[in-house]
């Protein structure tokens, strides 16, 4: 099985590319940059020890010596072919430690990663991207499933755009993740959209996230009769400011979600 997650709008998480560039705002603070250091770190001292580092090894490809991203994409193609060996339904997270329509991620093996998707209908892929655009550009040239979902993060106003790049791939489910949600939006585009998720952003350096912000979408999606799923609010210790929005856990999800999704309702 994959690895398992503690994401609360997935089950787990398929890695087949690790590494990334940031690219706008929401990325200022990546906690895939924070784990991929840690991973690195753990690679080294397993080099050092003489150990395998195992899948760790990938890491250390794309962080310098800052611990921050280098830019670089690791191709993990041992990896690729992971989701037909797990027989039980799950739904999974593709790419949590990277972008699948990276730059630098060639269509050969996006494609080979659609196939993989495309032969297991049993679970169901969310994929998450900030390169919108490229997805667009590449979506006539995959097959697109209906257990393939496609999103794109929207942190702020400065990139509402990517909706409209969404919007033209031929994903049955379609949705937006508003995380880390930086300033207020209150005109988000969401007609044509699926599902949407809006989180706070954790962790060290954490921006904070005003209330108001989070119940303008809100009230936009019920208007609108789109599934809205609040994540977190986020702060240097996520735990301690819980999801509740006015005294509700707000987990809707997608109409079309598979029975797995369960476990997450």
């Amino acid at each position: 099985m994959g690895q398992a997650s503690t994401i609360e709008w997935t089950e787990a998480t398929w890695n087949p590319v690790v590494g990334c560039r940031k690219v706008s705002a929401g990325c200022a603070n990546c906690y895939a940059e924070r784990m991929s250091k840690r991973l690195a770190a753990m690679a080294e001292a397993d080099l050092e020890a003489g150990r395998n580092p195992g899948k760790k090894a990938g890491y250390l490809h794309v962080i310098n010596g800052k611990g921050r991203w280098n830019g670089d994409v690791f191709l993990d193609e041992s990896a690729v072919t992971a989701p037909l060996a797990w027989r039980v339904p799950r739904v999974i997270f593709v790419n949590s430690m990277s972008d699948l329509f990276h730059e630098d991620v060639p269509l050969r093996f996006i494609r080979a990663v659609f196939d993989v998707m495309n032969r297991c209908p049993h679970h169901t892929f969310q994929v998450l991207t900030k390169r919108p655009e490229r997805t667009r550009q590449v979506a006539p040239k995959v097959k697109w499933t209906s257990n393939i979902w496609m999103g794109t993060s929207v942190e702020n106003k400065a990139v509402t755009g990517r909706v409209r790049d969404l919007k033209g791939t031929k994903a049955k489910v379609k949705f937006l993740s508003v995380e880390p949600l930086i300033e207020p939006i209150p005109r988000l585009p969401i007609a044509g959209i699926d599902w949407v998720i809006v989180g706070g952003e954790s962790g060290p350096g954490a921006r904070p996230m005003e209330a108001d912000w989070v119940r303008q979408i809100r009230d936009r999606c019920v208007e609108r009769g789109v599934p809205f799923f609040f994540k977190q609010w986020g702060g240097v210790t996520k735990s301690a400011t819980g999801r509740e929005l006015d005294g509700r856990t707000w987990d809707e999800m997608p109409n079309t979600a598979s029975a797995s999704m369960g476990a997450l309702t």
